[in-house]
């Protein structure tokens, strides 16, 4: 895992990244689990990250399984990201909405809720990999990829608020365990449509609980616990050892539980705070160091735009710029794997379709403008790290730290960007933990029974996952969850495909009541009550 938020660039990047235990019993515990689970991590990884050729250039299959979903949705309900982006920012701000609407939270806290949970350190190793892999053109394929993304988001989320349930105490569970066990059995009646629905809905609750539980917080403790050891003197500062990491997972775990047990309400309200607050600190980075190099912008947007159609200097040209582009937004966004229709789901409305619209602004957050502000400072500040990085790449196959390229860029203005870097390390790593307890709670309720027992059950064993993160790697565990969560693009995507009809029907009703000035009538009865 490229020191991403989650879904890594090739899962035998993981274990380079991450660390361990340094010695004695808990690496003896560590290696034992991961030889365990290293077959099963293979297995699963050579599977799901799978490569196919394109002229000569290698990608994983599921990247064009994402990217074609994003493209057909596109066409089937006419540029809608394009067209729905006023109406999308008028609901974000409030209007057509009332404090009476079902739901849990607002518009804007279920958008942070799961913006939380996408941008995160990919946005800042993830884009360096892709401009040192696919050069400055990448940053232009990501950018479409992004907004191809932002229609599989209105799909998705539109049906999570559709087939959501209504619990009896006011909350509301959502996401592809709902609308793929109901809205399958709906356009497929019949005891085979039930059964498939139910069984697609299982598979898609077991994928999300395994990387929440394991991938979802491991990894981000094990980050943080490396980046504040880094800028506190490394190896040989007061951090160093696997006590220090064991006081620094027991802290994040304190933290990440005290915001969960609120459940979405206290989630919402840490996330439409701590989203702002991380994108403010690390898009003014970026525009410092582009401020800094005010008069080459013009240069720099003229090499994305020149690299993106001629591939210079990058292995396989054109295609080979597109598809690292590609690969890299679609790592990043997550449109089109399921997870982000949870948190949107709570939402206050009546109509579907609101959220549906609101979502589609969240790929536009995460690649659109913060990746293309981390490729943009990397462009412009020109390191001579970057240069021998893609020479090296071009001539020996050999990929840098993405971390290192992006750090390097912002160091050429601001030599103290490690203190950022540590800053946008823990906001990120725990808004993306917070994000990831809920979904995977929603998970645990849906196969195990929704109660107050049992969902502080799994938050204590959440929680302490966070701990073990801290200390142990379990590298081959975290690949295998990787590989599990993108698995669920598989079958959530074909959900999409047989649901989008739903989709267009829900716009439509929502597009009718505007233009009638009677947005909250002819409503639907709400889903009857469960628990």
């Amino acid at each position: 895992m490229l020191l991403t938020h989650h879904p890594p660039a090739a899962p035998e990047e993981l274990p380079a990244l991450a660390q361990g235990a340094e010695s004695g019993f808990l690496g003896t515990v560590e290696e034992k689990i991961n030889a365990v689970f290293d077959p099963i991590a293979t297995g699963l990884g050579d599977f799901v990250f799978g490569e196919v050729s394109l002229f000569g250039i290698s990608f994983p299959w599921i990247v064009a399984w994402l990217v074609l979903a994003g493209a057909v949705f596109t066409l089937y309900f006419g540029l809608i990201q394009v067209r729905g982006l006023p109406v999308a920012l008028q609901i974000l701000r409030g209007r057509h909405s009332r404090k009476d609407d079902p739901g849990e939270i607002t518009h804007f806290q279920a958008l942070t809720s799961a913006v939380s949970g996408t941008v995160g350190l990919g946005n800042i190793a993830g884009v360096g990999v892709a401009v040192t892999i696919g050069g400055a053109g990448a940053t232009f394929w990501m950018v479409l990829c992004g907004l191809l993304g932002m229609c599989s988001k209105f799909v998705e989320c539109t049906l999570g608020v559709r087939y959501r349930d209504h619990h009896p105490d006011g909350s509301v569970s959502g996401g592809p365990m709902q609308y793929l066990r109901k809205g399958i059995a709906e356009r497929l009646p019949g005891s085979a449509g039930r059964f498939l629905g139910q069984a697609l809905a299982a598979l898609a609750a077991v994928m999300i609980l395994l990387f929440g539980i394991g991938g979802g917080n491991m990894f981000q403790a094990n980050q943080t616990v490396i980046q504040i050891r880094d800028i506190t003197g490394g190896e040989d500062g007061p951090l160093a050892g696997d006590g220090s990491a064991l006081v620094l997972g027991v802290l994040l775990a304190l933290v990440v539980g005290f915001v969960i047990i609120g459940g979405i309400k206290s989630i919402g309200r840490v996330t439409s705070r701590l989203v702002p607050a991380m994108a403010i600190v690390y898009v003014c980075g970026c525009l410092i160091v582009i401020l800094a190099n005010f008069t080459d912008v013009p240069a720099a947007f003229g090499e994305i735009f020149r690299g993106a159609f001629t591939g210079e200097g990058v292995v396989g040209g054109t295609i080979g710029a597109l598809i690292v582009g590609f690969t890299r937004a679609a790592f990043s966004n997550e449109a089109g794997l399921g997870s982000a229709p949870i948190a949107h789901s709570a939402v206050k409305t009546r109509y579907p379709a609101t959220e549906g619209l609101v979502a589609l602004l969240e790929p536009f957050i995460d690649t659109v403008v913060v990746c293309t502000m981390t490729a943009l400072t990397i462009v412009i500040a020109d390191t001579q790290l970057w240069e021998d990085a893609k020479a090296d790449y071009a001539a020996n196959g050999n990929t840098v730290d993405g971390v290192t390229v992006t750090s390097s860029a912002f160091e050429t203005v601001l030599p103290w960007f490690p203190v950022i870097l540590t800053v946008a390390v823990v906001l990120f790593a725990v808004s993306t933990m917070i994000t990831w307890a809920y979904y995977g709670q929603k998970a645990w309720t849906h196969l195990f029974g929704r109660s107050k027992l049992s969902e502080r059950v799994y938050q204590s064993v959440f929680c302490t996952f966070i701990v073990i993160g801290a200390v142990l790697t379990f590298g081959s565990v975290l690949a295998f969850t990787d590989a599990v969560l993108f698995l669920l693009a598989l079958i959530n995507i074909i959900g999409l495909y047989l649901l989008a009809p739903v989709v267009k029907r829900e716009l439509a009703r929502f597009r009718t009541a505007l233009r009638s000035g009677e947005e909250r009538e002819d409503e639907p009865e709400p889903a009857e009550p469960t628990t």
